[in-house]
C-alpha cells in the first residue's frame, strides 16, 4: 500500500496482507497485530484516500473507503478463516479493527487471477 501522511503528504509504503473481493476490489485490515490503537496508515488513508496498490508485479490506483455494518462484518470473518491469525488480532484489542476496501483503477474482476 502506498499512501501519503495525513499531515505530512509524505509518501509512505506498507504491505499488507489481502483479500481479494472478486469485482476489482480488495480488502486490507487495520489489525496492527492487535495493537490498542490503529495504525498510522488507516489513518493516512482516510486523510487521503487515493493511493497505489502494488500486487504481485502490478500497480493500480485505488480509491479506499472503510467498510461497515455487513459488509465489514463479511469480510472480516472471511479473513479470519482464511487467515487465523487474525482471530488472535482481535482477541488482543477492544477496538474494532478496520477493514478498509481498496476500489481498483483498470484491475480486473480479479486483480490477482
Amino acid at each position: 500500500l502506498h499512501h501519503r501522511g495525513a499531515r505530512s503528504g509524505i509518501g509512505r509504503v506498507n504491505p499488507l496482507a489481502y483479500q481479494d473481493l472478486g469485482d476489482g476490489s480488495v480488502a486490507i485490515f487495520g489489525s496492527k497485530g492487535g495493537a490498542p490503537t490503529n495504525p498510522d496508515w488507516y489513518h493516512n488513508v482516510r486523510a487521503n484516500p487515493e493511493v497505489q496498490v502494488e500486487i504481485g508485479t502490478e500497480t493500480f490506483e485505488a480509491v479506499a473507503r472503510v467498510a461497515e455494518g455487513d459488509e465489514r462484518e463479511h469480510i472480516w470473518e472471511k479473513q479470519k478463516r482464511v487467515m487465523p491469525g487474525f482471530a488472535n488480532y482481535e482477541v488482543r484489542t477492544a477496538r474494532p479493527i478496520p477493514v478498509v476496501i481498496l476500489k481498483l483503477s483498470g484491475a480486473p474482476s480479479s486483480p490477482v487471477g
